[in-house]
Parts: C-alpha cells; sequence; structure tokens
C-alpha cells in the first residue's frame, strides 16, 4: 500500500480527478486530494490558467508545500498538468520521497525551470499523449526523457493521441482506453514503491 498526494490540474478538482482517486483507494491505496481552488472548477484550460495568474503561481505553490507539511513523509506525489509542478517539486525537495506520478506534463531537472537533480530513490512515472500538443508541443517530453535517461528508476508511457486531459472521465478529452493502460501501470508502481 501507497501513500499518495495528488495534485489537480488548471481546471481544479473535477469529478474526474476524484474518480482517478477512488480508482487507486479502491486498490487499497491511501490518496489525499487537496482542492487548491477552493472548490471552483473551470470549463477550460485557459480559465483555470487565469485563475491561477490571478491568485499567483508561487502562492499555488505554496499552497500545494503547505498542504504536504501536514502530512507524513514517505508519500508518492501525483499531479495531473498544473499539478505535476507541485508534485514534481516536492518529490525532488522534500525529503523522504517514494516516487513521482506526473500526468500530461513534466518539467526538465536541468536548466531554468528545475528544481534541482533527481534524488536517489525516488521512482518516477510520466504519462502523455505523443501527439498532445502541450506536452510534445511545449517541450515536456523533452524533460521526460531527460528524467528516464538520467534515473534509475524512471519510465516514460506515451499514448496514441492528441488530447491532454485524456486521464479525466468528466471532460470530453477523456480516452477510456488509454486511462485503463495507465491505471494499469499506476498500480503496479505503487505497488513496488
Amino acid at each position: 500500500m501507497a501513500e499518495v498526494l495528488l495534485f489537480h490540474h488548471a481546471q481544479g478538482l473535477t469529478p474526474g480527478v476524484r474518480a482517478f482517486a477512488d480508482d487507486l483507494r479502491a486498490s487499497g491505496h491511501i490518496v489525499h486530494t487537496p482542492d487548491l481552488f477552493d472548490g471552483r472548477t473551470f470549463q477550460s484550460i485557459e480559465e483555470g490558467l487565469a485563475y491561477i495568474s490571478e491568485i499567483g503561481f508561487d502562492e499555488m505553490r505554496e499552497r500545494g508545500v503547505r498542504v504536504a507539511d501536514e502530512m507524513p513523509h514517505g508519500l508518492v506525489y501525483a499531479g495531473f498538468s498544473f499539478g505535476v509542478l507541485l508534485a514534481q517539486k516536492l518529490a525532488q525537495t522534500r525529503p523522504g520521497a517514494r516516487g513521482a506520478l506526473l500526468f500530461h506534463s513534466c518539467l526538465p531537472i536541468s536548466g531554468e525551470w528545475a528544481f534541482g537533480p533527481w534524488p536517489d530513490g525516488v521512482a518516477a512515472q510520466i504519462h502523455g499523449m505523443d501527439n498532445d500538443p502541450i506536452f510534445v508541443g511545449e517541450g515536456d517530453i523533452d524533460a521526460a526523457r531527460e528524467i528516464v535517461e538520467k534515473v534509475a528508476d524512471a519510465e516514460l508511457f506515451l499514448y496514441p493521441g492528441d488530447q491532454h486531459y485524456f486521464a479525466d472521465s468528466s471532460l470530453p478529452s477523456y480516452d477510456a482506453d488509454a486511462t485503463a493502460l495507465l491505471t494499469i501501470r499506476v498500480l503496479e508502481f505503487l505497488d513496488r514503491v
């Protein structure tokens, strides 16, 4: 059994993010799903990003850190897209991380946007679609490949398609087949970390 801190994407803590967490819970894992938007959800990524900009990226990142500070060490940090910013930061900088699950996004571990090198002993899985204009088009796939190249226990899984939030069952971008395979891989990951 793993304990997971799962951060939602820019559209908020949607029913689809909650359902994904419930699927992990059904397999015996403890999954925390903090709502960084205080109950607000948005109809589009752009609306959600506008809200994040209004509050401030630094404040949003600090909200995630404060949530983690109230929890034990030894967590797996997970995030959907915007939530990857928080999950990856915590996995790389908070002592005792067991793993990172990065869905639809990835940050580099070197260069300007990096939180620093990847810590020893922290496993990672990164999931994205092979034609997602954000994951592929904005360079997240390159960051993911850098992690896989430099980290002993890191995997990148690409799924056919061009959707960004493909694992959120409450959104039109949902891909049931890709999500089923993603969930199998995530559960295998959680069982071994």
